[in-house]
C-alpha cells in the first residue's frame, strides 16, 4: 500500500496521529500558468524573450524539481498535469517502487487559465473544461480494457468553483456527474478541489464561508459511497468555518490549499493552523515551488505538522538552511517572520 492509502485508513477508522497527516506537492501548474509554472529563473537570460519580467524556468528545469521531491520521499501525492504523469510515472517509472501516490489533475476549470494578459480567472464566473481524459491519465492512451493494471495514476484531482450564477453553476454540476460516472465505471479514484467564488458572488464576505460549506454538503448529499472523493481540497476560511465542515461528517476527510507563495510563515503557520481546526490534508503548490529550497521547505511543513517544531521557530531553521547552504533568501529573516496572507478571498 501507498503512504495515503495508510494514512487515510487510519483517519477514517479514528485512530490516527500528526504523522497521518498527508501533504501533497501540486507540481500541475503548468495546466495553469503555462510557460511561468516553474517559476522565475535566477541569473541572466539565456533567450531575449522576457527581458522586461525575467526569465523563467524549463520544463527540464521543472522535471528535475519533481524528481527531487519524489526521491526526497516525504511527501505522499505528487500532484502533476497529465503530460508529465507520462513522462514520470508512465515512461520513467518513478512511482513504481515510491510510497508516494502520483495524482493528474482530472478537469482544468477556466479559473485556472492564470495565462499572462488573461482575465478569465477574475473577471468571468469559473466554466468547467476537461483536458485530460481518465484513460490518459491512468494509461496515456485511450483503452476499452479497464482490467488491464495502470502505469500513471489512479488518483486525480477535481475542480469545481460555485459562484452563484445559476448557469454556470449548473453546468458545472452537470459536468462534475458525468465525470463521476465515469470515474465510477473506470476504477479511477479523485478527490474534490472547491474554490471560493472567483467573481463577487454578490454576498457578503462573512458570509462566504458558509456559501462554500453549503455548496460542499449539498453536492456530496446526493453522491453514494462509492462515488464520493477520498479528501476535499478547500482554501483556509479561517478556523470556525473549517471546524464546522469538519463536524459535521466525521467519514470527509478535508484538506486545505496553499493558495499563493507569501512569506515563510504564511506557509508554516496556515499548515499548522489547519491541522489544529480539524483538517488533515494540505496541497502546497506555489508556496513549495517558489520557496528558496523545495526539499528543506517541505521537510519543515512536515516537521510542523508532526508537532516537532513551532512555525516561527520553523522559519529561523528554514533561514538557518538556506546560510549554511549558501542560498540566499528571497527576504530577510524579520520580513519572512511577518503573516501576510491566509486570509479569505474569492479565489
Amino acid at each position: 500500500m501507498k503512504r495515503l492509502d495508510i494514512k487515510l485508513n487510519n483517519i477514517i477508522n479514528g485512530s490516527s496521529s500528526a504523522k497521518d497527516f498527508i501533504i501533497a506537492d501540486a507540481k500541475d501548474a503548468d495546466m495553469a500558468f503555462g510557460i511561468t509554472a516553474p517559476g522565475p529563473q535566477t541569473g541572466s537570460c539565456r533567450h531575449g524573450y522576457n527581458e522586461s519580467e525575467g526569465c523563467w524556468k524549463t520544463l527540464s528545469q521543472y522535471l528535475e524539481q519533481i524528481r527531487a521531491v519524489i526521491a526526497q520521499d516525504i511527501v505522499d501525492i505528487m500532484l502533476l498535469s497529465a503530460s508529465n504523469v507520462e513522462k514520470l510515472g508512465i515512461k520513467e517509472g518513478l512511482f513504481r517502487n515510491s510510497a508516494i501516490t502520483p495524482a493528474a489533475r482530472a478537469n482544468d476549470t477556466s479559473d485556472v487559465w492564470a495565462v499572462r494578459g488573461g482575465k478569465y480567472p477574475t473577471d468571468h464566473p469559473s466554466r468547467s473544461f476537461r483536458t485530460a481524459t481518465i484513460d490518459h491519465i491512468k494509461y496515456g492512451r485511450l483503452t476499452d480494457n479497464h482490467s488491464l493494471p495502470y502505469t500513471g495514476a489512479d488518483l486525480g484531482l477535481y475542480s469545481i468553483t460555485f459562484t452563484n450564477n445559476i448557469d454556470w453553476d449548473y453546468k458545472a454540476l452537470q459536468d462534475f456527474q458525468d465525470f463521476r460516472i465515469e470515474a465510477e465505471r473506470k476504477g479511477f479514484r479523485y478527490f474534490l478541489e472547491v474554490f471560493n467564488p472567483n467573481v463577487n458572488p454578490g454576498i457578503p464576505d462573512k458570509k462566504v464561508a458558509g456559501f462554500l460549506n453549503d455548496h460542499i454538503i449539498r453536492t456530496l448529499a446526493g453522491v453514494t459511497e462509492v462515488g464520493r472523493p477520498v479528501f476535499l481540497k478547500i482554501p483556509y476560511n479561517g478556523p470556525g468555518p473549517l471546524e464546522e465542515l469538519v463536524a459535521y461528517d466525521s467519514k470527509l476527510v478535508v484538506g486545505i490549499l496553499g493558495g499563493s507563495a507569501g512569506t515563510t510563515l504564511d506557509a508554516f503557520q496556515l499548515i499548522h493552523d489547519a491541522r489544529k481546526h480539524g483538517a488533515k490534508v494540505a496541497l502546497f503548490g506555489r508556496k513549495i515551488n517558489l520557496s528558496e529550497s523545495p526539499l528543506a521547505f517541505i521537510e519543515f511543513l512536515r516537521r510542523v505538522v508532526d508537532g516537532e517544531i513551532t512555525p516561527v521557530d520553523a522559519v529561523k531553521a528554514y533561514h538557518g538552511v538556506l546560510q549554511h547552504t549558501g542560498i540566499k533568501p528571497q527576504r530577510s529573516l524579520q520580513q519572512d517572520l511577518q503573516l501576510t496572507t491566509n486570509k479569505m478571498s474569492y479565489k
